[in-house]
């Protein structure tokens, strides 16, 4: 591979995020236990974590601290208000936050640690989670040599969702030693031998600035939709369904206008793709970090992992990708132009090339997506703007601008 004189893919510490193979392995030597782990929760550079029969809704978000565990606080503290069963599935309700141990626990070497985050299917659904171990003190975080149990809190804040035991929420990395992501003067040695970016579509090198700088797409796809607003609606949706509800039930989609202009509004939740279509080469894998996050005016991308192949393939067939954002507003409208900025695309080193990378072998739902939506909702979108609804139509008449907003994600940092 071009990269490989750029970016070793296997420093002689062993350093970098685990790939499949050794993963597979940690499986095999009880690194990473549970009472069965099929092999398709083993992905490129993380292991996807299923919820266990047993459920908790909680008063309130909180973690356990240094000096106990997660339930033994809970119940002291008088936040458990009742433990559900979800061996079958279960409705959980929009804005209660429920606590889910986990099927699988670590018992991780001392200089092997691991973050967490949605899968791309929760983050497009609106679904918050973040991974909780007991005595600890920080979300989404496993701290090196832990050994114990894994928790999810969960959150849906637009959608009721019926989950149910088994269902695989969110997915964890694990990393060896020091590992820091690649600087700008790394990424713009490999775009130009191995581009990061689709070259052909964009009429530019990649624009590396503390990573590879994406931007917002408010051109749209060829029915010329640039974007789906979640509508409020009763009707839960079934985790474990593919392929089966009708978009126009759940989303509301966004025409683009002649300004290539939207507004997000407080409150509201939003899918909207990249303008660029990215790639990540099988030696790394990747994360994207969400605008500034001092502004708190708009986050995005609750799901920010990218496993390696993603737009990229096994060796370089696929142009790109673009990425799907996720996107809800803080506490004000805010006027978001096309090709605008809106977040950083920071790539990590693997400690080896995986043997296997994301795509349609291993049934990745997302390569050379568009806009899509999650793999719940049937695949046929609307054809023309008629189909739009009265508050998308005002948009494109300039009266409302179809209003857009970004939320807080858990935010990963770099590998430390």
């Amino acid at each position: 591979m071009a990269s490989d004189s750029l970016f070793p893919l296997r420093q002689s510490s062993g350093e970098g995020i685990i790939p499949s193979q050794e993963l597979r392995q940690f499986v095999s030597d009880g690194i990473v236990s549970a009472h069965e782990i099929d092999e398709d929760q083993i992905q490129p550079s993380s292991i996807d974590l299923r919820l266990s029969r047993e459920a908790y809704q909680v008063a309130a978000s909180f973690l356990p601290g240094t000096s106990t565990t997660l339930l033994n606080k809970a119940a002291a503290n008088g936040m458990l208000r009742q433990k559900i069963d979800i061996s079958n599935p279960t409705l959980f309700y929009p804005g209660l936050i429920y606590v889910v141990p986990l099927e699988e626990c670590l018992d991780l070497p001392p200089d092997v640690f691991g973050i967490a985050n949605p899968k791309s299917t929760t983050g497009r659904l609106d679904i918050f989670t973040r991974l909780i171990t007991d005595v600890g003190d920080e979300f989404e975080r496993v701290r090196r040599g832990y050994s114990g149990r894994l928790y999810i809190e969960v959150v849906s804040q637009t959608f009721p969702i019926l989950v149910q035991e088994g269902l695989r929420l969110n997915q964890l990395r694990l990393a060896r030693g020091r590992h820091i992501f690649a600087g700008d003067r790394a990424l713009r040695k490999l775009d130009q031998v191995d581009p990061l970016i689709d070259a052909d579509e964009d009429s530019a090198q990649a624009n590396v600035d503390r990573g590879l700088r994406l931007t917002v797409d408010l051109q749209g796809n060829e029915s010329g939709i640039v974007a789906y607003q979640a509508r409020k609606t009763s009707t839960p949706i079934d985790l474990s369904r593919i392929d089966h509800y009708e978009i126009a039930d759940f989303w509301n989609p966004i025409f683009r206008n002649g300004k290539l202009q939207c507004v997000l509004e407080p409150g509201e939740f939003y899918l909207l793709a990249s303008r660029q279509r990215v790639r990540v080469p099988p030696g790394f894998a990747a994360e994207l970090l969400p605008y500034d996050l001092a502004t708190q005016e708009f986050r995005v991308h609750y799901a920010g992992f990218f496993d390696p192949g993603f737009g990229y393939g096994a060796s370089g067939e696929i142009p790109g990708t673009r990425a799907v954002l996720e996107v809800r507003a803080s506490q004000m409208p805010i006027l978001l132009e096309d090709d605008q900025f809106v977040g950083r695309l920071n790539y990590y080193r693997m400690a080896a090339v995986p043997d296997k990378v994301y795509g349609g072998n291993i049934g990745s739902s997302y390569q050379q997506q568009g806009l899509a939506l999650s793999k719940q909702f049937k695949r046929a979108q609307p054809s023309a703007p008629q189909r739009l609804s009265v508050a998308s139509r005002q948009s494109i008449d300039g009266n409302s601008s179809g209003r857009l907003a970004f939320r807080e994600p858990a935010v990963a940092e770099s590998l430390i």
